[in-house]
């Protein structure tokens, strides 16, 4: 009678795990989906989030439970989904801030290709110059003109520091020689908040998040702070155009999984989101929010990841300090 050998026995047993390790994924996703949220909830990735998340759960057959991690310019949330197990079960809906600004201007206990699969991208979404209706200004001439009569008194919302309403007002002081001053929140949704209610005189929020308020007349916009106009918005000028140069902050966002993703799993996911993406009450539902639809294969997202992290670091550095 012969014995099984020690180096069978090891490898039937690594030939079972990995026809487990397979069947696993076959079979992905069999519980629910964690969408982690970067900032607080009610403000444009909020939103986001929910509108593709639940669509996404439809197509894979399983919930999509969207998580709020505000705080620290989204490198709490950041880190958090980095340090998780790379099974596709917890996914992040990063944008400009998280993947491109903030890495950019301080170092963080992540990194924006290294710790992330892509899955795919989501929208694009201008940045717009808004200011509360309240102080009685309506073009950008016209808030130049009020802050030099309220030097003390001119202040933007951000949504933190080293996010794109934060770069895009130190870039516009830059650009004008404006002195406006920075007052920087927990997200967009309650930068927003204070705006309306004329805390803070001047925003630069995403379209996205800007664009239902603007139907109430609480906020007026002065202009697109990005290379093109907005296409809910076709007679608003950009900054450019208006004779502010250099203030270009176009605000994306997308989801992205914790690195070394398996294949398939990727695969799968990035199915679900563009199908989501596709659906026509989805893309109806972000383009009325003032966002553009935009998809891609995770290498594209990959590609388009590294160039950002080139961008943003070669504006930091020549800037000489963290915005």
């Amino acid at each position: 009678m012969a014995f099984p050998t020690r180096s069978s026995i090891l490898g039937a047993a690594a030939l079972c795990l990995a026809l487990g390790g397979q069947a696993a994924q076959a079979q992905f996703p069999d519980r629910a989906i964690t969408m982690v949220v970067p900032t607080a909830a009610g403000g444009g990735n909020d939103t986001l989030a929910r509108v593709i998340g639940q669509k996404m759960g439809e197509l894979l057959g399983q919930t999509v439970i969207v998580v709020n991690k505000p705080g620290a310019q989204g490198a709490i949330a950041a880190d958090y989904v980095a340090r998780q197990p790379a099974d596709g079960y917890t996914l992040m809906l990063g944008y400009i801030g998280t993947h491109g600004i903030n890495p950019a201007l301080q170092k963080l206990n992540y990194d924006p290709v290294r710790d992330f699969t892509a899955i795919g991208m989501v929208a694009d979404s201008p940045t717009l110059m808004v200011v509360n209706s309240g102080i009685g200004v309506h073009d950008v001439a016209g808030l130049i003109k009020y802050g030099q009569a309220h030097p003390d008194g001119l202040s933007f919302a951000s949504a933190g520091p080293g996010t794109a309403p934060a770069v895009a007002g130190e870039l516009f002081n830059r650009a004008t020689g404006a002195a406006m001053l920075e007052i920087p929140y927990k997200g967009s949704a309650p930068a927003m908040t204070d705006t309306l209610a004329g805390v803070t005189q001047v925003m630069f929020p995403s379209l996205f998040s800007a664009y239902p308020h603007l139907k109430s007349g609480k906020i007026v916009a002065l202009g697109v702070a990005g290379a093109r106009r907005a296409k809910v918005l076709p007679d608003m000028p950009t900054l450019a155009e208006l004779g502010v140069k250099g203030v270009d902050v176009a605000q994306w966002y997308a989801v992205f999984a914790p690195a070394n993703a398996n294949a398939d799993v990727v695969a799968k996911l990035n199915t679900a989101l563009n199908g989501a993406l596709h659906d026509p009450a989805v893309a109806r539902k972000i383009d009325e929010q003032g966002a553009e639809v935009r998809t891609s294969t995770p290498g594209e997202l990959a590609a388009f990841v590294r160039d950002e992290a080139v961008k943003w670091k070669r504006l930091a550095t020549s800037m000489h300090a963290a915005l």
